[in-house]
């Protein structure tokens, strides 16, 4: 195993151990304790198909759990139930470069490149899976190589200034509100004529956070003009003090935001992150 894997599963022993205390506490986000209880619940959620197609969430369903916990869920289901195989699967943003997710089913042993700004500490190379550093705006990748694009929680942060947590490069550091867009143009050009691009992006009322940003109905409209797909589909979930519920966007059209770097935005509802998501299905 590479150092910083050894390194990595030690953090997760030492946060496991402290999980009593993180419940004791009250289950707030982000203390010691809240990884191993958002890991098990994702793996539960996935492994239990808690998200499926037009069918309301368990109830108390990921309080204070951020909207991991939702959208990996909801990204198996759309992969598992697709009338098509995988194929060449393109993650833009590096969001399912974790052990507990490239394990599972029909990640595992995928034909996989995994593409991001900047070099992580762990990686899974030995598994057999390719990394990629660079923009996802300007890619070297040949056209339509790709039968499925990912991009989970990635595009709120493209155009904005990733300096803060992905990269040292001041060139990142950008406050493009439409830098999405640039990139939603080279997904579609990478990917084959009938693949499939899943992506999600916390959704509400706009506002811009620096390093991320909060898709309103504008924008979302303008993500799927610019990628002019055959078919879409378009799913909401909300967070709420009882937990993630599946929502309409009328019901998630002023929804907010906790920047847990900040601090900005924090409520009394234990929200970890977005209090909205949007899940969108792009079909070439």
């Amino acid at each position: 195993m590479h150092i910083n894997g050894l390194l990595f599963r030690l953090k997760e022993l030492a946060d496991a151990t402290a999980s009593p205390l993180y419940l004791l506490r009250g289950r707030q986000p982000w203390s010691v304790g809240y990884y191993t209880m958002k890991k098990s619940c994702i793996e539960a959620a996935i492994d239990g198909s808690a998200v499926r197609t037009g069918q309301p969430l368990p109830d108390s369903f990921g309080i204070a759990i951020d909207e991991r916990v939702v959208e990996y869920p909801w990204l198996f289901d759309r992969l598992r139930r697709g009338d098509r195989p995988l194929g060449r699967v393109l993650d833009a943003g590096s969001t399912l470069n974790h052990e507990f997710i490239l394990d599972r089913e029909p990640l595992r042993g995928a034909d996989l490149t995994i593409m991001t700004l900047a070099p992580e500490k762990r990686c899974y190379w030995y598994k057999g899976y390719s990394y990629v550093f660079g923009d996802f705006r300007k890619t070297r990748f040949q056209d339509q190589v790709f039968d499925t694009i990912i991009s989970i929680s990635t595009l709120e942060h493209v155009g904005l200034d990733n300096t803060i947590l992905y990269t040292n490069d001041p060139a990142k550091s950008e406050a493009n509100k439409y830098g999405f867009v640039d990139a939603i143009r080279e997904f579609k050009r990478i990917l084959a004529p009938g693949g499939r691009c899943l992506i999600t992006v916390p959704y509400g009322r706009y506002e811009n956070f620096d390093w991320f940003q909060i898709f309103d109905k504008e924008m979302i409209q303008t993500l799927i003009e610019t990628f002019s797909p055959a078919f879409f589909d378009l799913e909401f979930f909300q967070y709420g003090p009882a937990g993630w519920k599946r929502a309409s966007e009328m019901e998630v059209i002023d929804a907010t935001a906790f920047d847990p770097h900040s601090g900005r935005g924090r409520l009394n509802d234990r929200a970890a992150c977005a209090r909205a998501i949007s899940c969108v299905q792009l079909t070439a």
